[in-house]
């Protein structure tokens, strides 16, 4: 509240039993000087922080609540905003804007023990990659409805952070992870070579997965059963997705879980949020904004 509303508040609120005078003896301050202070012109500092938590408040609620001070900052940043990351948290504190926090990590992998131990981790943990096309990694996760659940597959290029294929259903069968593949090779380039990294799940390892992988000149990359790092980067998607949509969604359906989970990734993630690996830059962004250095003459 501002002091000129809480000026007004004193005035209209008949139920007042503290005067001025009383407040002020209270306070050990003069009548006058609370009253010269009533009338004098807000200063530009404030002003200017009014400004700025109407942009923060904006921002936050822009992104669903997700947002943290470092990734308005950001918004801010690109909006030729002038502050420090510092004051944005200062003033997020004390409006009490508090960004959703991430729940602690489960193991749902169901290994297949009689994958070939000598399939190799191409990946060893380094999730860049130069150019886009040329590192990808997957997973799998569930998402409750009141009908059941439903799977999520998706393939992230190492390069962007963005999610170039995904395939939802209520099954967790091959079909699932081919899909999302194949979405990713009609939407996206994938150079020959290119590796495709995921955990030991039987459906990465099955048969028909593999053909499909080495069909699309791609290199199988595999990390250690039931060590979530190895694959951090898919697990991390899917982290950002259930704590920043699906844990404060009560899907009825299987469709509007379906239908939410593609507003998130299209509408929200690739499009629009910020990745503190990318510089706070969104992944269409960096993916679609890459370009090919050009040739010595």
């Amino acid at each position: 509240m501002s002091k000129y509303e809480y000026i007004d508040s004193q005035k209209s609120d008949p139920a007042n039993q503290n005067p001025v005078v009383k407040m002020c003896l209270w306070l050990a301050v003069s009548t006058s000087g609370f009253y010269d202070w009533a009338i004098r012109p807000q200063s530009a500092t404030a002003t200017r922080r009014e400004a700025l938590i109407a942009r923060i408040q904006h921002f936050f609620e822009e992104s669903d609540g997700t947002y943290g001070y470092r990734r308005i900052h950001a918004d801010l940043g690109a909006e030729q905003t002038e502050c420090s990351p510092e004051l944005v948290r200062q003033l997020m504190r004390q409006i009490g804007l508090v960004a959703c926090q991430p729940r602690p990590f489960r193991i749902t992998t169901q290994a297949d023990a009689a994958a070939a131990a000598s399939m190799p981790d191409l990946v060893k943990r380094d999730f860049t990659a130069g150019r886009p096309g040329v590192k990808f990694v997957g997973d799998i996760t569930y998402i409750h409805t009141w009908q059941g659940f439903i799977y999520l597959a998706t393939v992230i290029d190492c390069y962007s952070k963005k999610v170039v294929g995904w395939s939802i259903a209520d099954h967790m069968r091959t079909e699932l992870v081919a899909d999302a593949l194949r979405n990713a090779a009609a939407t996206t380039l994938i150079e020959p070579d290119a590796i495709w990294h995921s955990d030991r799940g039987s459906v990465y390892t099955s048969a028909e997965f593999r053909a499909l992988v080495t069909g699309l000149g791609m290199r199988s990359s595999m990390g250690r059963t039931g060590v979530c790092w190895d694959n951090s980067m898919a697990e991390s998607f899917f982290s950002m997705l259930k704590n920043e949509r699906v844990y404060r969604t009560a899907y009825a359906t299987k469709s509007q879980a379906r239908s939410d989970v593609i507003r998130y990734i299209e509408g929200f993630y690739n499009s629009r949020r910020r990745h503190s690996a990318l510089g706070y830059r969104r992944p269409n962004e960096v993916h679609y904004g890459y370009q090919q250095p050009a040739l010595a003459a």
